[in-house]
């Protein structure tokens, strides 16, 4: 009789069996049963990692925790209490000096005795002011160009139009640019900006105008698209990263380089190095890079930073899942050091000190030394089926690995124009996915990197404080305003 296979449940009949067969039949029968135990073991253990992960110990996203309240956060509870604090000015609705219309309620008659009032004197005038909107409509205007003949050689000149009126009838600069703003600046579907403006301002329009609007916009921002693409390029510190985008049905990857004042978006099929080769940022860059460890922006001779608030979230699982010491112990070190680093710029210094950098090294080197120690790698089985060419390792050991280099984890440490984290590429990544939530996914690529063209111009005016709806209208009038291309 042959081994048992040990994933079935074996009867006592089959047990003897084996046992008639001799001591190595039995020993083959145990060893495979404790094969599989331990196959069993490893994955009830990788299910209950999955299980135990959300959005705070974790990159899962905070829609994937369900409606569960959750109580711990990284956050440290500040000095200050909640609310407006005090000397903070607010804003809030103040009296004009200047009105556009004055309505005078007048006193006609004694509310006492009903003695008329008309021709009494006014002895004082009780004053409130109501801001608000006035009728929305559009506004037709018609365009007369003069025609004169010339009497001296005949013939007829004719005035020229305005570059933005070149039809017969059609929409104006105003309203194409509150077309493409309620479309990439506040992400409606194309059916609703039809309903939004037809109800509000009585345009009747058809989806077939808007995406032909829409097009026109995209042409014309491809030169304000090349320049924001180079000077990303030449930035001092670019933030990148991506995230799943549905265009055709298909997944695909929407890619982001920005900075605090730039965005830049790009849609591609890959997530990877060929994807980034083909945005053709990072084959250029020569700054710092920050980003979540992904491999493939190793393969990039630029600087690196390491985004923290990865490092702080997976921490926190180690600690919440393997009760491991050195990671809450690396936490409060990871935001120590941030916080010396906020205290050395609030008080106009450029580094931290020599003894701060040595300590804060030593610290780090510590627990990274004792990480290492409590997760050994695993050993070397020349049978063991392996991942990607290296035997498979535990969560802490994986993270480990990351923050063992050190250089890219504390270059915010060392360099202060280096962030502790990557949020602002995940700033601008979540008004994409908030789209793709209202809107869903895209029919077509042509559609997706037309949105990421508007929507990259859009982002990179707000961050510059820049009126969106006003450069979206002179797009059209052919006064392309062009931000700011290199604010650092």
């Amino acid at each position: 009789m042959g081994q048992s296979n040990p994933s079935k449940s074996i009867s006592r009949e089959e047990i003897r069996a084996v046992y008639a067969q001799g001591e190595d039949a039995v020993i083959a029968l145990v060893e495979g049963l404790l094969e599989r135990i331990e196959q069993l073991e490893t994955r009830l253990k990788a299910l209950e990692n999955q299980r135990k992960k959300d959005s705070r110990n974790s990159s899962k996203p905070p829609a994937g925790d369900g409606f569960a309240k959750r109580t711990k956060s990284l956050r440290q509870k500040g000095e200050r209490s909640s609310g407006g604090q005090s000397g903070h000015e607010g804003s809030t609705l103040e009296w004009s000096e200047q009105v556009d219309e004055v309505v005078i309620h007048p006193v006609l008659q004694c509310q006492s005795c009903g003695e008329d009032l008309k021709d009494v004197a006014v002895e004082s005038w009780g004053l409130r002011q109501v801001h608000d909107l006035p009728p929305l409509r559009l506004i037709v205007s018609e365009h007369q160009a003069q025609e004169k003949r010339c009497p001296c050689c005949g013939v007829l000149n004719q005035a020229s139009f305005p570059a933005d009126v070149n039809s017969v009838v059609q929409y104006g600069s105003g309203i194409k640019g509150l077309m493409v703003y309620l479309m990439s600046g506040q992400l409606l579907p194309s059916m609703r900006v039809c309903d939004l403006l037809r109800e509000v301002v009585g345009c009747e329009l058809s989806e077939g105008t808007l995406y032909n609007t829409y097009a026109q916009c995209d042409e014309k921002l491809e030169p304000v698209e090349q320049q924001l693409k180079r000077a990303i390029q030449q930035a001092e510190v670019g933030h990148f990263d991506e995230t799943g985008m549905h265009v055709g049905g298909k997944l695909m990857w929407l890619h982001v380089a920005c900075s605090k004042a730039l965005t830049y978006y790009f849609i591609h099929p890959k997530r990877g190095q060929l994807a980034m080769d083909a945005m053709d940022i990072l084959p250029h860059f020569s700054g710092t890079s920050i980003h979540d460890g992904w491999s493939s922006y190793a393969h990039y001779e630029c600087e690196h930073g390491l985004c923290n608030a990865h490092h702080l979230r997976e921490l926190l699982f180690v600690v919440e899942r393997y009760q491991q010491g050195w990671s809450d112990e690396m936490m409060t070190l990871l935001v120590e050091i941030k916080t010396q680093v906020e205290v050395a710029k609030a008080a106009g210094l450029d580094a931290l000190s020599a003894t701060q950098i040595a300590s804060f090294e030593q610290q780090y080197q510590t627990l990274i030394e004792q990480g290492l120690k409590d997760n050994p790698p695993p050993p070397t089985d020349p049978n063991q089926r392996l991942s990607r060419g290296r035997p498979k390792q535990s969560p802490p050991k994986n993270l480990l690995d990351r923050l063992s280099k050190q250089a890219t984890v504390l270059a915010f440490m060392y360099d202060f124009r280096v962030p502790f984290d990557n949020n602002q590429a995940e700033r601008d990544l979540r008004m994409m996915k908030l789209r793709q939530k209202i809107s869903g996914g895209f029919r077509s690529m042509e559609g997706a990197q037309r949105f990421c063209r508007i929507r990259g111009y859009i982002s990179t005016l707000r961050k510059q404080g820049i009126d969106v709806l006003n450069a979206l209208k002179q797009v059209f009038m052919g006064n392309l305003i062009f931000p700011v291309l290199q604010p650092e």
